[in-house]
């Protein structure tokens, strides 16, 4: 059975990342990218359909772990009472192949370990062919596409389809263990030296980390998030993954178990204030070129979601023969969502290249007639149907938060064009700026409630409603924005987190309620923020990185009832809302005159 979710620890090498358990297994890996099959995929299965574990073979009376300083070195103490190890754990800036590195290193004592290697191609279903390497430097293992290379100075002996190997540590030895990826019609990856590795990859996050300009409060776990944020990204094109996982429940036992190992247009702003408020320009422009280069071609064509190269066809289906985490099945590779129509990317995508602007990112010259065709396909679109941020399955509606983002498009192209003195229609954009607001407010408030509900008509509410004052279609001193937000403490919060779906709904997906989505309760401390309540905000923000894993990682959502995360891990979305209003807070602190969440500028 595979780890609580918060027992896992992330490592990654930018392309790719590999979670690790508290016992010492590796129960996920895709390889050699983030949306490459698994080659390890324990996590959403059994020992049997992958998994790479090194731990003590006796009994283990103390386990404890942590990143080296600011890194992504994972480092796993086991305690025994024949000694003390460390598991250290991490993959290299990648170079002409991808590496796992793990060394064991004895504290003290002499201790027996075990290593099982259990690699499973395909999802956990393909069983490679295993040999010695000719040379006699490795341990090879080949299937279709896929090769590995396992290099270790222990003896490795074959068991059940299985590696294994049975090694003693003393105190003051480091045995490492090396597994390399490339591709089966190439050479064998060469070698590369274990301790120059570790000193690499140490020296890699060092220097990354240096760049961080935040010094507010809750400092280290802004760069925790940040670091997590950096690992997230695909290098090669500066795409930024939701997550590295895919079917993780939103609900312990459920059905709502998705693909997250794409890039969403959704959270594109707030990745960009996160990186850039933070001092992480480049990799802020990496972000935005990715979206200039994936959104190119018809504005009719945008998607909500593309692939880390910029893929379009995200095609969905289901590993049948994986059981899932803890049971809950489906697991599902690929996400149908990419096809669904959701008028709130088109906002997105207008509002992050206006901060863009703002942050004085160097633009391409093409970024404005992008633009002005996608407004000018929205002016034609704006009042239709749509599925939502949420990705709803099953007929459109008209979502309040959808259509605010259509309103934020046309108002950031207005201040843009205002801004810089780019020609545009703008008497034309002003007219529908005005018409989308004001129809918003009269079909989206519901004066019973004494709030904007979740689509037009609906008595439910929404928690993506929390973001009008931070995209400044209202103050939030409006009586409706407060109205909102009290309305959302009253329905949506349980155990002091919030809920996205309003929990008196009866879905026709007929799903159990999830846990709170994280992100969300994010949003609420942020627009506490607008409102002057900071003392509430911060209260809220506490309690959401309370529930963070002892290596300062978040999934999606947390159960209160179960007390346990749930949902892919670690998420992009959480650790970006995390580091947005930690600055929110610490600039409130301050008194300046517009936290960073604020987006209307």
């Amino acid at each position: 059975m595979s780890c609580r979710i918060e027992d896992y620890g992330l490592i990654g090498d930018c392309e790719t990342a590999a979670l690790v358990g508290r016992d010492g297994s590796i129960d996920w890996l895709c390889w050699p990218a983030f949306d490459s099959d698994a080659c390890f995929a324990a996590l959403l299965g059994t020992s049997k359909n992958g998994r790479w574990q090194i731990a003590p073979s006796g009994k283990i009376t103390k386990t404890s772990r942590r990143y080296r300083d600011n890194t992504l070195i994972l480092e796993t103490r086991f305690e025994t009472a024949d000694g003390v190890v460390a598991l250290i754990d991490f993959m290299p800036p990648r170079g002409k192949a991808s590496d796992v590195v793990r060394l064991v290193r004895g504290i003290s004592g002499r201790v027996k370990l075990r290593m099982q290697l259990v690699i499973r191609f395909g999802f956990g279903t393909d069983i490679p062919w295993v040999k010695k390497n000719p040379d006699g430097s490795g341990l090879l293992a080949i299937c279709g596409q896929d090769m590995t290379v396992l290099r270790t100075p222990v003896e490795t002996r074959g068991e059940d389809l299985t590696t294994v190997a049975d090694f003693e540590v003393s105190e003051g030895e480091t045995v490492p263990f090396v597994l390399t990826y490339g591709p089966s019609h190439l050479p064998v990856p060469e070698p590369i030296n274990p301790a120059q590795a570790l000193q690499d990859t140490e020296d890699f996050w060092t220097e990354w980390r240096s760049h961080c300009s935040y010094d507010g409060a809750n400092r280290d776990l802004v760069m925790r998030s940040l670091i997590t944020l950096k690992a997230l990204t695909y290098a090669p094109t500066g795409g930024i993954v939701a997550a590295p996982t895919t079917s993780l429940p939103e609900k312990l036992g459920g059905q709502r178990n998705w693909d997250y190992r794409f890039c969403w247009l959704r959270d594109a702003t707030f990745t960009l204030l996160a990186l850039m408020n933070s001092g992480y320009t480049e990799e802020a422009a990496a972000w935005h070129n990715w979206l200039l280069r994936v959104v190119a071609g018809s504005p009719a064509n945008m998607q909500i979601m593309y692939g880390i190269m910029g893929q379009r066809r995200l095609l969905e289906w289901e590993a049948g023969w994986l059981p899932g985490y803890e049971g809950a099945k489906p697991v599902r590779v690929g996400n149908a969502a990419h096809a669904q129509l959701q008028l709130d990317v088109y906002g997105e995508l207008i509002d992050a290249f206006h901060q863009s602007r703002m942050a004085k990112l160097q633009l391409d010259e093409g970024s404005w007639a992008l633009e002005c065709t996608v407004l000018e396909h929205l002016a034609d679109e704006w009042d239709r149907p749509d599925h939502g941020i949420w990705e709803r399955r099953g007929d459109g509606k008209h979502y309040v938060s959808s259509k605010v983002m259509t309103w934020v498009a046309f108002d950031r192209g207005i201040k843009s064009a205002e801004k810089f003195g780019f020609k545009a229609p703008l008497e034309k954009w002003r007219t529908l700026r005005d018409t989308i607001h004001r129809e918003t407010c009269e079909n989206g408030f519901d004066p019973e409630l004494n709030a904007f509900v979740e689509s037009y008509g609906s008595k439910l509410l929404d928690a993506s409603i929390l973001m009008l004052p931070s995209v400044g279609f209202l103050p939030p001193s409006d009586p409706r924005v407060r109205g909102t937000l009290a309305a959302i403490e009253k329905y949506l919060m349980r155990d002091g987190f919030v809920l996205r779906h309003d929990p008196r709904e009866v879905s026709d997906e007929k799903q159990p309620i999830e846990g709170a989505f994280l992100a969300c309760s994010l949003w609420l401390a942020d627009a506490y923020v607008l409102a002057g309540e900071t003392a509430k905000a911060q209260a809220l923000f506490d309690r959401v990185v309370a529930v963070a894993n002892d290596l300062g990682l978040l999934a999606e959502e947390f159960d209160p009832g179960a007390g346990r995360q749930t949902g892919n891990f670690p998420q992009a979305l959480t650790h970006i809302a995390l580091i947005n209003t930690a600055h929110n807070l610490s600039d409130a602190m301050k008194t300046t005159e517009k936290p960073a969440v604020q987006r209307s500028k």
